[in-house]
């Protein structure tokens, strides 16, 4: 079969030199990207049956900038006015940046790590005394929990938003040669927007384990699993992927 349209379920790149359009140019395919989840809050109403005190912690964690614009969404819809000395743990120096849409930077106490969250623990352990609070989605990794309960740090998770499917109805799913997933909930959206999906000759390719297991689970066939030692990215694995169905159709 010969590769002439893929869907990837992610946002248009924001720059021409992203390594898809050198593929879309390159192969001489056509590329369309849309966006198959969103995020929403929660409501203050939701957020109060989980009980959880903002007030009653002296530090949060923020693992994106998103995490971010929910909690103080919610702080703000519940009148809830986050004290001058609470500390803040980002688990990048970005992140931690982005808080000055909220808070007066300068004159926090901030504390962020390299990028990945196990890079913030060496700092987290210094401050065990603190109770932390991690806003959260519904959907999210139990890493974090497994490693702050190892290291006996007292913390609670609270969900803030949520992933939920995008409408998708604007497209004909039928008429991709391939569909690119980032995330399970991908999956979800697709059998959420097109319940009767049949793969067929449909080529599918999902980037990180969780989504490739999504995809087997909905009883998907996963023909390209991304990364892998040799394609580390999913614009170099489907430029390779695309070459060689080209080679078994002669082109």
């Amino acid at each position: 079969m010969k590769i002439k349209s893929i869907l990837i379920s992610q946002p248009k790149p924001s720059t021409e030199k992203s390594p898809y359009f050198e593929i879309e140019e390159k192969h001489k395919v056509k590329l369309y990207f849309k966006q198959f989840i969103q995020i929403e809050g929660v409501s203050t109403k939701e957020f109060r049956t989980s009980k959880v005190g903002i007030l009653e912690h002296s530090a949060i964690i923020f693992t994106s900038r998103t995490s971010i614009d929910h909690f103080f969404h919610i702080a703000e819809q519940m009148r809830v006015q986050v004290p001058d000395d609470m500390k803040y743990f980002c688990t990048s120096e970005s992140i931690a940046v982005y808080l000055q849409k909220y808070i007066v930077y300068r004159k926090r106490k901030i504390f962020f790590g390299q990028k990945r969250f196990i890079d913030l623990m060496d700092v987290l352990c210094k401050h065990k005394t603190e109770k932390f609070l991690i806003p959260v989605a519904d959907i999210h990794k139990e890493e974090i929990s497994k490693l702050l309960n190892s290291n006996k740090i007292n913390h609670t998770k609270a969900v803030f938003y949520r992933t939920v499917s995008s409408d998708l109805a604007d497209i004909e799913i039928d008429n991709f040669d391939v569909l690119v997933f980032y995330s399970p909930s991908g999956i979800v959206s697709l059998y959420n927007n097109f319940p009767d999906f049949a793969q067929n000759a449909t080529k599918i390719a999902t980037f990180g384990p969780n989504t490739a297991k999504a995809a087997k689970d909905a009883g998907l066939k996963v023909d390209l699993k991304v990364p892998s030692p040799d394609f580390p990215s999913m614009t170099m694995a489907l430029d390779h992927f695309i070459t060689e169905q080209g080679k078994r159709n002669g082109i």
